[in-house]
């Protein structure tokens, strides 16, 4: 659609996904929103419009827009000073008369038995649909103020001042003064109790979130913002920013989660770091799939990754638990132990790697609706299981032996070995 609407000429194209739950942010032509705060409306409008200009030239931002376009019209009340001195008017005397007519000022209050009514005085509404009802508008003036009294009992409700009983003549708003439009915003948006403005983008077929963040700040960068004009990501690219920052710490709190569980489990310290030692697998081989198909490492693969941990620490399970169980009733060493494990568990870690593996290829390879959603997740686990069945069949053993070696050393054996590591090289112990 867009290079055949690029062809009309007057016509702007936005495209942007339709999404049930809008995470914060406004309502904007585009789906990413990066927002401009500032105490002085003019530096906002300035930079914001520069800000705009900047980022259509990234390469991997297209329709960039801003909310502050100033489609409304304001009318100027621009007086002759003059020309309303000689008829006796003052600025107070036409803010009187324009309030008058479209203000709402009380005049009077009619009482009735139960309740009581505001009398408001204004233009009747369909006089007062454009500016051109100004010209109806009609100051009174003082026709002179030579040899007239003044009546105390009667005063300017405004200023409170006794009013001349000289005669008044009504003069028309349009003799002393003129009339001119100008464009102006409808409305002027607020955050955090300053002034904002926002400038949407979306992305360029092939650029992740992350490089149109990086282009967005570049843009920022290249056209040296003052420090009175603050610029953050708001909407679903911030949700997106704030998801990123939180990955490492969810998947810190997801070991500590396995490390405390296993450890109740095994009633050690040590096999824990076993199974442990087989996650990273999992992770490298999740992201290496993301990067061979070219996907963002989302949230949506970030929960692919939370399921391969549960997959994959079972291989090792499968392992330590006969491998233990081999050790306490039969007495054999951990070699034996872990070997006899391995051959006999291949199996079972071969069959629920692959029936994981086949259950998430549909998601891989799926289409319709909603399809580049749940692809990355599908890649991650596939890639991940791929990976971890190949290295965890490999250094779940290794691992093993070397903490069991470390777990059963008396402090005997020790004090040898610090002994043996002090000696030279040709001593003989």
């Amino acid at each position: 659609m867009r290079p055949q609407l690029a062809k009309v000429t007057g016509v702007r194209l936005f495209l942007s996904p339709v999404q049930d739950v809008r995470m914060g942010g406004r309502q904007t032509n585009s789906t990413y929103q990066y927002t401009l705060k500032s105490d002085n409306l003019n530096d906002l409008r300035l930079w914001a419009t520069k800000l705009a200009e900047a980022m259509k030239g990234q390469a991997a931002l297209i329709d960039v827009d801003t909310d502050q376009e100033e489609n409304g019209v304001e009318t100027f009340v621009n007086i002759d000073r003059d020309s309303a001195a000689k008829l006796g008017l003052t600025a107070r005397d036409v803010d009187n008369a324009l309030y008058n007519g479209f203000g709402q000022r009380q005049v009077a209050t009619l009482y009735g038995e139960l309740n009581q009514y505001h009398v408001v005085m204004e233009v009747a509404p369909r006089f007062a649909r454009s500016p051109e009802a100004l010209k109806d508008v009609y100051v009174p003036a003082k026709a002179s103020t030579t040899g007239t009294s003044i009546n105390p009992a009667l005063r300017d409700p405004s200023s409170g001042q006794a009013l001349s009983a000289a005669p008044t003549r009504m003069v028309p708003l349009s003799a002393f003064a003129s009339f001119s439009e100008s464009s102006a915003a409808t409305s002027i948006s607020h955050q955090d109790a300053e002034l904002a403005t926002t400038v949407s983008f979306n992305l360029a077929e092939g650029s992740t979130l992350s490089e149109g963040q990086d282009a967005v700040r570049q843009a920022e960068a290249d056209i040296g913002m003052p420090n009175n004009v603050r610029g953050s990501f708001q909407g679903t690219a911030r949700s997106a920013q704030e998801s990123q920052d939180q990955q490492p710490l969810l998947i810190a709190a997801a070991l500590v989660v396995i490390y405390i569980v296993l450890g109740v489990l095994y009633e050690s310290l040590v096999h824990p770091i076993t199974v442990i030692s087989t996650l990273p697998s999992a992770g490298v081989g999740a992201v290496l799939a993301l990067l061979l198909f070219n996907m963002e490492f989302s949230i949506i693969a970030l929960i692919g990754v939370f399921l391969l941990l549960g997959i994959v620490k079972k291989n090792a399970i499968l392992i330590i638990d006969f491998a233990l169980e081999a050790e306490r009733s039969r007495g054999l060493s951990a070699v034996e132990a872990v070997r006899e494990a391995c051959l006999l568990r291949f199996r079972p870690i071969l069959m629920t790697t692959l029936a994981a593996a086949l259950g998430a290829l549909p998601l891989a390879i799926g289409f319709g609706e909603g399809a580049e959603l749940r692809r990355p997740l599908g890649v991650a686990i596939i890639g991940g299981l791929l990976v971890s069945q190949v290295l965890t069949l490999l250094t779940t053993p290794v691992v093993y032996i070397l903490l069991d070696k470390l777990r059963h050393r008396s402090p005997a054996e020790r004090q040898l070995s610090r002994t043996h590591s002090d000696l030279p090289a040709d001593a003989t112990p």
